[in-house]
This record gives C-alpha cells, structure tokens and sequence, in this order.
C-alpha cells in the first residue's frame, strides 16, 4: 500500500475554510500576525512528520454575496489576508525537513520577478519550496490591478501555458549547473559562457534577460496546481507534480485521478509522477464520544452567513439572489468550474441554498471525517487504496489542537499500519516525495535546459 502523506492546509489569515471557528475560544488563529504564531505551527508539524504545509492565497476580496464586501469583512472570510510567501524564511529556519507549497496568482505577478522570489525561497529553505500554480477567480483582484474583470476561465490557463514556458527558461535554462566556479584566486565567480540570456515574444509577454538567481537546490519548485476541470486536468497533466482535488465521493475523485494520470502518460510522463492530495477535515478523539461531543461544540460557532460568501465566490454564484428552495442554476461560471462540477455531482443538478447550507456543517463545502482515531485512519487507509490518492491537505478547524490531535493521535495508528513515515527522508521536499532533487527528464521543463531542443538562447 502506499505512504500517506499529509499537509497543513491554511492561509495567512484569520478565517480560512471552516468559516465562523475563529470565533471560537481555544482558536489561536487571531495571531495570526505574529511571527511566534507561525514558528511554533512549523514545529509542530514538524514532529508530526508532515511533508509540509500548504499556503492558500487571494489577491481580491470575496464580494460576490449580494455584490458587496461587507459579509466578508464581518465575519473575516480570507480578508484580512497576509502574503504567505513571507512566512516561509522563518518557518524554515525553526525547521529542518518541513516542506511548504505557496499558492501565487500568476495572472498577477511579472515572471521575471517572481521567479527570482521562488528561487530565493529555494535557496533559503534549502530546497523545500513548493509553488501552488493558480489562474485566480476573483473579478475583485482583477479590478485591483486595473483591469475590468478576469479573462475567461480557460483564456486564464492558455496564459498560465505561456508563463509556464517563460519560467521553465528562467528556472531551468538561464544558469548551466556549473556556470558558478567560486575561484577566489582567478576573481572568477561565475563563467558568463555557461548563464543565457532568456528571449521571450508570446501573446501575453515579452522578455529578454537571464535569471538573476543562481541554480537553487531544486531550480524549479515543486508544482501543485488544484484545478479539476477538463483544461485544469490538461493543465495538471502537463505541470503538475502534486494536484489537489477536493473530496466528494470516492468514485468522483478516483475518476479525476485516473483521468489526470492517464493524460500524464499520453504526454510522455509516467501515472507516479503525479502525487495527488486530497482535502480534508478531521474532527477526532480517543473514543467515538469525545470525537463527536467535539465535533457538536465546533458547530457552535459555525456561521452560515461566511460559508455562503466563500461559496458565493469560489462558485461564482450570488446566492442572495436565490430563496432556499429555489433551484440554482450555475450557468457558466467563470469562477472555479471544478468547485461547480463538484457541487453539481454532490447535491445534484437541480440543487438549493438549502441544500448547500445542509452539506456546510463546519462552515465549508467539505463534509468533515469525526470520529475516534481509529475510525479516522481506516476513512484514511480508505480513501487511499479506493480512491487512487497519495495524501491530504488538511484544513484547520481550531488551532493548534486539530493538527496536535492528530498528529498525536491519528499518525501514530498510521505508522503502527505501516502506511505513514516514521522518519523523513533526506534531501529536497521533491526528493522527499519522489525520490528525485529536481524534475525529471520527461517533464516538459526538461525542453528548455541547455542543449535541449528548445533550449534557451543568448
């Protein structure tokens, strides 16, 4: 069977996807501004053997409930919200093996610095830097930059191919691995035959200049990309190291799993390349009571009003314009068209607000797992073998005690089953989760190194 493994999935913010459960009196998640917060998360996770923990992001504000941002500001629905990337240094430095995937818009950063900024971290972290590839679905974000309104959802992933082109140049084909001599005697640092001059002239960008960074341990960080949809999966098929997909029913997911890997090896990579997380959220305990007495004091302070504006925008539906009963019809979303799919195959085509608001239980979309740790890792090892996944990010409820539970809980039934790690590997966070410090040769960033048949040039 194969080795499960586990993220943190959080933001740097204070109500991330269990809408409502900052509220409650034990949560730590109002700290977020502090750096003592987050150091201390890392270690944590640290010795619960995490590969890492996974950084979600928006760059806009969840507005589409009712048009406004006022929901969102009330019950602090991703906003107010940090830059996670300036997190990583100093988790890093508490920590030794700990891995962490940054989610980053690239339809709002310029390649040329954010590649710089992905290979510091690399550097800093000594390869354990992962970067979560997103398009966006907030018009708030796009408007934010100056722009009317995002493009269409599949123009959002013609553009990520073209950037994709541009930052595999840079990563991958800019520095030769010994273009770095560090020869004190003859003053020569770094040899300028062996770093290239980048040339870029595509439909949304233009460059020309070579990577400011020399090669970091992984030169490219590991890839996660979370779209589900049919040009999502081709997107994940192409790039994709690490794919998230959101939990429904097993066939579901084993479905797009299957489809994703399969459309992996017609591009010449093999099915393993792809590890695949699932989301999930754990409510657990010693025994079956104390699992579910939990569970009833969380759903206290779950508000129903921040789980609709989540929803609202990652659906790309303003449900304020819908009674309960009324049967919403989604259309086509220019929101997060996986999320749609996922919604619609769940509570079925002709679902309601009602209908939505009954799955919401801990104030998001994702139906949790309660239960004692015993029953947590057989719904684990579950998953796992019948659905085809790899691991899974995990959502925070109230912290620090949903991760301190389950790592001192759960992990250990997991190791006792030979299905968790009882040590970390060595090397990189790609080293880590499959055996190899950098991309592989039949990945398409392998086109652009040099000597390649799509090489840089000078």
């Amino acid at each position: 069977m194969r080795e499960i493994h586990f993220n943190a999935f959080d933001m740097n913010c204070v109500g991330h996807i269990q809408h409502g459960l900052w509220a409650h009196p034990r949560d730590q998640s109002h700290r977020y501004t502090e750096l003592a917060y987050w150091t201390d998360y890392a270690k944590r996770l640290e010795k619960g053997l995490f590969d890492g923990i996974f950084f979600a992001d928006v760059v806009g504000i969840n507005d589409v409930l009712g048009g406004s941002p006022d929901a969102a500001l009330r019950g602090a629905v991703q906003v107010p919200v940090n830059d996670p990337l300036m997190l990583v240094p100093a988790m890093a430095a508490v920590t030794e093996h700990l891995g962490f995937g940054v989610t980053a818009n690239l339809t709002y950063e310029t390649p040329f610095l954010f590649a710089r900024r992905m290979s510091t971290l690399d550097h800093l972290t000594g390869g354990r830097i992962g970067w979560n590839i997103v398009t966006g679905y907030l018009d708030s974000a796009a408007k934010a930059i100056g722009l009317d309104g995002q493009s269409a959802h599949d123009d959002r992933y013609d553009l990520a191919d073209e950037y994709m082109d541009i930052m595999y140049r840079l990563w991958e084909g800019s520095w030769e691995d010994d273009a770095v001599v560090f020869d004190r005697a003859a003053h020569l640092y770094a040899d300028p035959a062996k770093v290239h001059r980048i040339r870029h002239e595509g439909k949304q960008y233009r460059l020309d200049a070579m990577h400011l960074s020399a090669p970091s341990p992984q030169r490219t960080p590991v890839l996660y990309q979370a779209g589900s949809s049919t040009r999502g999966r081709q997107f994940a098929a192409t790039h994709a190291e690490c794919v998230f997909v959101n939990g429904q029913k097993i066939d579901g997911v084993r479905a797009i799993v299957e489809d994703i890997r399969a459309k992996a090896v017609a591009y010449g990579r093999q099915a393993d390349d792809i590890k695949v997380f699932m989301g999930a959220t754990i409510v657990t305990g010693r025994t079956e009571n104390e699992a579910r007495e939990k569970f009833e004091d969380y759903r206290r302070y779950v508000s129903s009003e921040a789980a609709l504006v989540h929803a609202a925008s990652s659906l790309g539906i303003d449900f304020s314009k819908f009674d309960l009963d009324e049967p919403i019809d989604a259309g086509q979303s220019n929101a997060i068209v996986s999320n749609v799919e996922a919604i619609s195959r769940s509570a079925g085509p002709q679902w309601t607000k009602r209908k939505l608001l009954e799955q919401m239980v801990l104030g998001s979309r994702q139906p949790p797992m309660v239960g004692s740790a015993e029953r947590i890792a057989d719904q684990l090892m579950a998953w796992s073998i019948d659905a085809g996944i790899d691991g899974f990010n995990l959502s925070r409820t109230v912290v620090p005690e949903c991760f301190d539970e389950i790592i001192g809980l759960v992990v250990p039934i997991l190791q006792e089953r030979g299905v968790y790690k009882t040590a970390y590997r060595p090397g990189t966070m790609r080293d880590k989760l499959s055996g190899t410090p950098r991309l592989p040769d039949r990945h398409i960033a392998a086109r652009y190194r040099p000597g390649a048949a799509n090489g840089s040039s000078r």
